[in-house]
């Protein structure tokens, strides 16, 4: 039987009010589980407009804010506390921003499991406009090369996920420079259409092929668990 993945595109949005929507969708993934409402797939897109800069609650986040608070009043960019795990990361207009809310007990994940099934992913929606993702075995999230082109951070709760990848498709690199990207010193980042120039997919095309991956590598994944447990 094929699962079924409710998609919200929440089109421009605000980093706050998309975090509340979030928590609230997890806690209804909770609260249902195990009863005949239950859906335990949800993925939420959306391109968070303000730009903000999330900072973790690791120790070190806020070491690798670069910019002044004027800095960041000058770039009309937002700087936001957040609950997921990571470090620094910046999100704004260009970006598509998954949020995967899933019950990974229906998936027999645990973290380490989710990071790596998100991250292939985003290399196989990226293989469809001719781009090699990679992962680098010492950080999280997507490579080309050297280049990050897919931060990853997370929060799971009772075993259902929250906050996601923020896959870089046409942003304002030059809103990168106001932080240490992820925390890494020395690594930079790119995006579809730095390395595609004019032949880059629109924002509707890259979510609707992220969404269709999404989608079957649930399904892949619910499939290996039902032959493992029958």
């Amino acid at each position: 039987m094929s699962c079924q993945l409710e998609i919200q595109d929440l089109g421009k949005m605000a980093y706050e009010p998309a975090l509340a929507l979030q928590r609230s969708v997890q806690e209804k993934v909770i609260s249902r589980r195990d009863t005949d409402e239950a859906l335990p797939f949800h993925l939420l897109f959306v391109e968070h407009d303000p730009p903000v800069i999330t900072v973790s609650r690791r120790g070190t986040s806020k070491e690798h804010l670069l910019a002044t608070e004027t800095e960041l009043e000058a770039n009309g960019v937002q700087l936001c506390e957040t609950d997921r795990g990571g470090d620094i990361t910046y999100h704004g207009p260009g970006q598509l921003v998954g949020y995967p809310i899933c019950d990974l007990n229906a998936l027999s994940l645990r973290l380490h499991g989710y990071m790596r099934f998100l991250e292939d992913t985003i290399i196989k929606a990226l293989r469809h406009f001719g781009i090699e993702g990679q992962r680098d075995t010492c950080a999280t999230g997507v490579w080309v090369g050297d280049e990050k082109i897919c931060a990853m951070g997370v929060r799971i709760s009772r075993w259902v996920s929250m906050h996601g990848f923020a896959l870089n498709v046409s942003p304002n690199m030059e809103h990168f420079k106001l932080i240490v990207p992820c925390g890494l010193s020395g690594r930079q980042v790119t995006s579809m259409h730095q390395l595609l120039g004019k032949d880059c997919p629109s924002m509707e095309e890259v979510q609707r092929i992220v969404g269709a991956e999404f989608l079957e590598a649930i399904n892949l994944q619910a499939q290996v668990q039902q032959e493992h447990h029958p």
